[in-house]
């Protein structure tokens, strides 16, 4: 009997052993996969507590489907110093005018989001956040909302390119190199080895989509240069190519490259003609049209509309116009503005009678490549991709000329016209034909005198080749907002009373 009732002790331990160890298997296997969850998320975007850095560095749903791996994004110009510029300009992207700050790896407008392996997608900061160097930052003060003066998307999307068209951009090559700067865990390893053929498939596929633009041999287009991108154009060949059918895009409507314009103070702007030919007037949709345009699919801006309208209230009711940070000569100022009020007040002041109105082409008489290149076919196709979301687009429509903005901020806002060929107010004020033909973008160094950048050098202090614009080409043209309705008849120290005044703008 006692043997028995040791057997029944023994055999109570051994189950209260088993159920013990089966207790710590299950903790330690779910705090394995709550790890793996963590480090390897399926889909989760970074948030940040900051509105600022929300804009800066978050999420507007491009990261999702057309992401690039946030490391190998990061190394690629350690790997690939070749495809940069040859000037001596740093060696990382601030080559391509990107902004960097300290401590980031990657530049001002890049997300990040763990989807399995951690990707970096464009956001609103890339095209609108600029630097320009003041008295109070010699190294350039960075302002959000602003134009992206110095960023070269194009030379940018060609280095990405180029850089998946080396040999040297296959799993072996790349996981090595990564995992030498910093070891990839073994679950990274994989995923990095899955991921690298994926990646170089989508680069390589949408430059053979936007060969136009991208292509080695792009014709007689002429490239955007700092500041600058065609922001319609280039849905042509991609986003809605399928809705195109095949048909030939004709070449008239291809040369509508424009300046970045600012994106502060949008809750004033809300029913205004948007864009520069005015083809929309709802926020809201030049927005989600801007969102596309950065790699969002119409599914991630359904998943991501939450955080993007959280992104345009902070964006409407917190981001203003920067002050003039020169001095200013307040009497001159102050005689400018009753030259303000007669040439500029009517179409360009917020209380005007036609602010915000579309000025027909006949009248402005500015380059027409950007009005040429948005349609009313491209408009219809616009509503057909968009139809059954609830952000759907139903206010673009074509226009017959260029909307009258608002000029708040405008000293921060060069160059000028809506292609940015003009490269400052004082050149604006010139007789046409008496403007620049060719000048450098791309510059930060200001020139409060003229109200706008340098424009006369090849190199930037930095040692970045700027580039040269040559107003000659087609779409680039300086002509229009001419004559005495313009103010270019005024007398030169009119003329230095108005600018005086439009700095305080």
């Amino acid at each position: 009997m006692k043997w028995r009732a040791a057997s029944r002790r023994i055999r109570g331990i051994d189950r209260h052993g088993y159920w013990a160890a089966f207790f710590v298997l299950v903790l330690v296997s779910a705090a394995a996969l709550l790890w793996l969850f963590d480090r390897h998320a399926p889909n989760r975007a970074s948030v940040y507590d900051d509105p600022l850095l929300e804009f800066k560095y978050g999420s507007i749903g491009s990261d999702i489907d057309n992401g690039l791996p946030r490391r190998l994004l990061a190394a690629l110009p350690r790997l690939f110093p070749e495809y940069l510029p040859d000037d001596d300009s740093p060696r990382d992207y601030r080559a391509f005018g990107l902004l960097m700050e300290p401590g980031r790896d990657l530049p001002i407008g890049f997300s990040r989001r763990q989807r399995f392996i951690e990707l970096s997608g464009l956001n609103c900061a890339i095209c609108h956040t600029g630097r320009v160097i003041t008295p109070g930052h010699p190294q350039g003060q960075v302002i959000p909302g602003m134009p992206s003066n110095t960023v070269d998307l194009q030379a940018f999307f060609l280095f990405l390119f180029r850089c998946a068209e080396d040999w040297r951009f296959n799993p072996d090559y790349l996981i090595g190199k990564l995992d030498a700067e910093a070891p990839l865990d073994t679950i990274e390893t994989v995923l990095y080895r899955l991921a690298i053929p994926l990646f170089q498939g989508r680069l390589l596929a949408r430059k053979a989509r936007l060969k136009t633009y991208f292509g080695d041999h792009p014709g007689d287009h002429p490239r955007w240069g700092p500041g600058r991108v065609d922001t319609f154009d280039t849905f042509k060949f991609d986003q809605f190519a399928s809705l195109y059918h095949g048909a030939v895009i004709p070449d008239d409507e291809l040369y509508g490259t424009v300046d970045f314009p600012p994106i502060w103070a949008q809750d004033k702007r809300e029913g205004l003609s948007l864009h520069w030919d005015g083809n929309n007037d709802s926020v809201r949709e030049r927005n989600f049209s801007a969102a596309l345009a950065a790699g969002a699919s119409a599914a991630n801006l359904d998943a991501e509309k939450k955080r993007l309208f959280a992104l345009m209230d902070w964006i409407a009711s917190s981001l203003k116009p920067p002050a003039y940070p020169f001095p200013l000569d307040t009497g001159l100022a102050e005689r400018g503005k009753a030259l303000y009020a007669r040439y500029c007040f009517d179409c360009h002041d917020f209380a005007g009678r036609h602010i915000g109105q579309v000025t027909p082409l006949a009248g402005i008489g500015t380059d027409r490549g950007r009005l040429d290149s948005y349609t009313r076919r491209f408009s219809e196709i616009q509503r057909d991709f968009t139809r059954g979301h609830d952000w759907a687009f139903t206010h673009f429509r074509k226009t017959d000329g260029y909307a009258n903005m608002p000029l708040d901020g405008i000293w921060a806002r060069a160059p000028y016209l809506h292609n940015g060929s003009v490269p400052t107010l004082a050149a604006l004020l010139k007789p046409a034909a008496q403007r620049p033909s060719h000048f450098y973008l791309g510059d930060t160094a200001y020139l409060p005198g003229q109200v706008g950048f340098r424009h006369d050098r090849p190199l930037a202090a930095d040692g970045r080749r700027l580039f040269l614009l040559e107003t000659g080409k087609r779409g680039n043209g300086n002509r229009g907002h001419n004559g005495e309705r313009y103010g270019t008849g005024l007398a030169d120290d009119d003329k230095a009373a108005l600018l005086e005044y439009l700095k305080t703008l």
